[in-house]
């Protein structure tokens, strides 16, 4: 391989790896792209797309860790690009108390994220795993690790603080807030205009939203990427006396707590079974009366606090929908719109954008500068 390539971008999910290559420069020009789906289930896919869009790897098969996603992206690389990447970025969901800003990653760093594993349990571990493999491919190519936390740093006092005991604020037991790195390219793409009261709504699997006057001022999720609005498995915000019922009602221990919040609750419960909100449509479609209460009980959530966050900034600007359900959903996003009028909110208005999340160039555009440094 030749000294110099572009930026490689790994974006970990729960079951997925999305990833990008792309030029090392201001052009921002995509070199390579694509994702592995299912990772460790039967209908597991790869696919690896060349700048133009050609399809370079299609496969369907079982990738059983994203190791081995990465180890297939590798041969790729080798392949298609001829190139080692000069640097290597990775989307962490959350860095605890002392990781809040973008960074280049160290011995230091790796041992901090291992500190913090217990502020988000199903996501650090995978991330760690992932960048330590990386840095076995990628030998001596600097890796630098872009946290989702980091675009909520803005937000005060207040919102940061939960109602809680100083002696749990200072060990970090806070509001983080995450999706900033998708926070950050949807912004990113509305500079230089971006409106004083602007409202962003990332509705995905994970869902959050975002109350923005030029930077974050309040966001749903909080000290954990479970809390908020429902979401396909999670549970969003809870009165926390459920929580105490089950610990001493039924003996839940905290593992099973933790299983029954982020894998059990949400739309797939309130549905009997289905998370996918495209599928919990057609059943809501069909009658299916579960089905629809999973999807009422998500657009209520996500209206109400639109409503919230306008009455926050005194009314609303913009209204940005992105992620899976908010680009591709337009149901949805109609659903949600409605009894907004007030705030002169309608689906076909000026007042409402949708914008496609780019997590990947973000964390591309953080790299480029953090090799400045």
């Amino acid at each position: 391989m030749s000294e110099t390539g572009g930026i490689l971008v790994l974006n970990s999910g729960s079951s997925s790896l999305k990833f990008g290559v792309y030029a090392a420069d201001a052009s921002e020009k995509v070199l390579l792209s694509g994702s592995a789906e299912g990772i460790g289930h039967a209908s597991g896919s790869l696919h690896i797309r060349d700048g133009e869009g050609q399809t370079l790897v299609e496969r369907e098969s079982v990738l059983e860790s994203q190791e081995d996603a990465l180890k297939t992206l590798d041969k790729a690389l080798r392949e298609h690009l001829h190139a080692a990447p000069v640097a290597v970025g990775h989307r962490i969901v959350h860095g605890g108390p002392k990781l809040r800003e973008h960074q280049r990653i160290t011995h230091d760093v790796l041992e901090e994220l291992e500190r913090a594993v217990h502020f988000a349990p199903l996501h650090i571990p995978t991330a760690l795993k992932l960048v330590k493999q990386s840095q076995k491919i990628f030998l001596d190519v600097p890796q630098f690790a872009c946290f989702d936390t980091v675009f909520h740093r803005t937000m005060p006092e207040v919102a940061a603080r939960l109602p809680v005991p100083d002696e749990l604020y200072e060990k970090g037991v806070m509001r983080y807030g995450f999706h900033g790195i998708s926070y950050e390219s949807v912004v990113h793409r509305l500079e230089p205009s971006v409106p004083a009261r602007c409202i962003i709504a990332h509705l995905g699997s994970g869902s959050s939203l975002v109350a923005v006057r030029e930077e974050s001022i309040d966001t749903t999720m909080g000290l954990t990427p479970t809390g908020g609005i429902p979401m396909a498995t999670r549970s969003g915000d809870l009165d926390p006396g459920v929580l105490i019922y089950l610990l001493r009602a039924e003996g839940r221990n905290a593992d099973e707590l933790e299983e029954l919040l982020n894998r059990k609750s949400g739309l797939i419960a309130l549905s009997s079974g289905e998370s996918d909100m495209q599928e919990l449509m057609k059943k809501a479609q069909a009658g299916d009366e579960h089905a629809l209460l999973a999807m009422n009980a998500f657009v209520i959530a996500v209206r109400k606090q639109i409503g919230a966050y306008a009455a926050l900034m005194g009314g609303l600007d913009l209204l940005v929908f992105t992620g899976g359900i908010g680009e591709h959903a337009e149901a949805i996003r109609q659903q949600i719109c409605e009894g907004l009028e007030f705030l002169g909110v309608e689906p076909a208005s000026d007042k409402v954008k949708v914008l496609e999340t780019q997590e990947e160039l973000q964390i591309a555009r953080h790299c480029v500068e953090l090799l400045k440094t």
